[in-house]
């Protein structure tokens, strides 16, 4: 299948258009960047709690607890300066990809910071992060968390993880979090992680993949697009385009107890009937 059957594949599942899927994602990711504290909105009436439940209204204490139940300990939610934990995430990339002394990590879709600045202990100063995300608003809250929390060797990039603005083989390690199903075209994305990272290098992702066949509502609804739920894919689907961007040693493994934070995405449907949390993992091969 060419890329362009393949990206036309990807849109008719969401049926939004790439450029509408874009401009909602933005929309959304804008709007919580914005808020001072935390990717927590707030309601501003009783008609308005229930829009917010996705985006799960809660204080430092909640937000502490639900980063827990993604897999952060408690000395990695000490380590960062809050207002670079947005809550967002559906997994810890960071303790998934055994970073080590020295390395440079690539985080896509770094929001405001949150694993970069986890990934940037690990690598410690010889060694360096960049996140990329094509949100300003998410930059610029970004960049601001780097001297919050007194880090030198991370960097923050604007710019969409179809195409990277980083080097051709530079980056040791890959990582993200629940950002790679808001693409419209997920194959480009795998295309550029791969032409990214070095020879030998680790694709490391947390991401929700679809278990059912996601409603037709959802698809064409660009609050579920943006929320992580309508531009999931299948675990074979997903397969078979690391295979074609080259990756190898592919592994996808569902986390069945990510079902009860899904199931607080939504107070109006049951979201964990359609998707999983999961980790994803791949490697470069080693040519060397």
């Amino acid at each position: 299948m060419s890329e362009r059957r393949q990206s036309a594949s990807e849109n008719e599942k969401s049926m939004l258009s790439a450029s509408e899927q874009r401009e909602a994602v933005r929309d959304r990711y804008s709007s919580i960047a914005e808020t001072e504290d935390s990717g927590c909105c707030e309601p501003t009436s009783e008609d308005d709690t229930d829009s917010c439940s996705s985006g799960g209204c809660c204080d430092d204490t909640t937000l502490a607890t639900k980063s827990e139940r993604l897999g952060y300990t408690e000395d990695d939610i000490d380590a960062v300066a809050s207002g670079a934990d947005l809550g967002l995430g559906c997994g810890n990339p960071t303790a998934l990809a055994n970073l080590a002394q020295g390395q440079q990590v690539l985080d896509l879709g770094s929001g405001g910071g949150f694993d970069c600045f986890l990934a940037a202990r690990k690598v410690g100063p010889t060694g360096f992060v960049i996140g990329v995300d094509m949100t300003p608003e998410m930059i610029e809250r970004a960049r601001k968390n780097i001297d919050k929390n007194e880090t030198e060797n991370v960097e923050f990039r604007l710019g969409e993880i179809e195409h990277l603005p980083v080097a051709d083989g530079s980056i040791d390690v890959i990582i993200s979090n629940c950002v790679i199903n808001l693409s419209p075209n997920k194959s480009q994305v795998f295309s550029e992680a791969f032409r990214v990272l070095r020879p030998g290098g680790q694709f490391a992702i947390s991401d929700v993949v679809m278990t059912a066949e996601v409603p037709q509502e959802f698809r064409a609804d660009p609050e579920s697009v943006s929320g992580c739920v309508a531009g999931a894919a299948t675990i074979s689907d997903l397969e078979a385009m690391l295979e074609r961007a080259g990756f190898e040693g592919i592994t996808i493994e569902p986390k069945e107890d990510s079902h009860q934070f899904i199931r607080e995405w939504s107070s109006e449907h049951r979201l964990e009937d359609y998707i999983v949390s999961a980790t994803i993992e791949g490697q470069k091969p080693n040519t060397e």
